[in-house]
């Protein structure tokens, strides 16, 4: 009976507006970071709902990226049906109900081979799947999300809410591979400060694996942490020039 009336009356509060939270930042945040997530498909001809655990990805917009195999049933759901939603969540200690998740739904069709890089970068155990002729990769066109962050955190966004604007950064996005491979064989130290100084991460190997327009991936075995620009970055010279202010940051903090 009291847990009854607890509920009752927290459910009868409302919610008022946080002026401090910033949906699109906790989205991007979340897609950004995930690296498994449950996949759900429509079982042809029944359309019932089927739910799978897989490895995600980002291409360098925000996408989702997957590396599937087509003699799996999920695979075979969505050639015959394209329709899925994703949920991804922080995975952090405790209540998982406690924690930031987020909803997304689209349709999933195979993809090139430019994905390639990007997924194995965050998932370097998959090289060799990469190399089986049922494996594919995959890219989720995501048509809206549901974002839940907490007790009047709890959010609808559009597809420009969750992903990076690259239409005018062509320049960054050829050179993203050697900056990244220049920042982990160069600058393993500056990874290491932006994950520990700026985002309290934890004492460790952290790698570069994404460059955007909007921000930086770092990862250490399968934890990644998100560094958001101060700025949006478009080219090589803008990113050197934002990731050397970050650096002194880092150093100074």
């Amino acid at each position: 009976m009291g847990g009854g009336l607890n509920r009752r009356s927290v459910s009868a509060v409302p919610m008022k507006p946080d002026s401090a939270f910033d949906p699109h930042l906790a989205a991007k945040k979340l897609l950004r970071e995930g690296r498994s997530g449950a996949l759900a498909t429509l079982v042809p001809g029944s359309g019932d709902p089927y739910c799978s655990l897989v490895n995600v990805a980002t291409a360098v917009d925000g996408a989702p990226l997957f590396l599937l195999s087509n003699l799996a049933l999920h695979t075979k759901n969505i050639l015959a049906d394209s329709r899925v939603s994703l949920m991804l969540d922080e995975r952090k200690e405790g209540d998982p109900l406690e924690g930031a998740r987020i909803m997304l739904m689209g349709i999933c069709a195979r993809t090139d081979s430019s994905a390639a890089g990007s997924y194995l970068r965050r998932h370097p155990d998959a090289e060799m799947f990469a190399t089986f002729g049922d494996f594919a990769f995959y890219r989720m066109e995501i048509s809206r999300a549901h974002l839940v962050a907490g007790f009047g955190r709890i959010v609808d966004l559009k597809p420009q809410d969750l992903l990076a604007d690259i239409s005018d950064a062509q320049a960054l996005i050829e050179s993203e591979t050697d900056a990244i491979s220049h920042m982990n064989a160069d600058h393993a130290d500056a990874c290491r400060l932006y994950a520990i100084k700026l985002l309290g991460g934890s004492q460790g190997d952290w790698r570069c694996v994404g460059i955007d327009p909007e921000g930086l991936e770092l990862q250490q075995g399968r934890t990644a942490l998100r560094l958001p620009f101060p700025q949006r970055v478009t080219g090589p010279g803008h990113l050197r020039a934002i990731l050397k202010q970050l650096a002194n940051q880092a150093r100074a903090s």
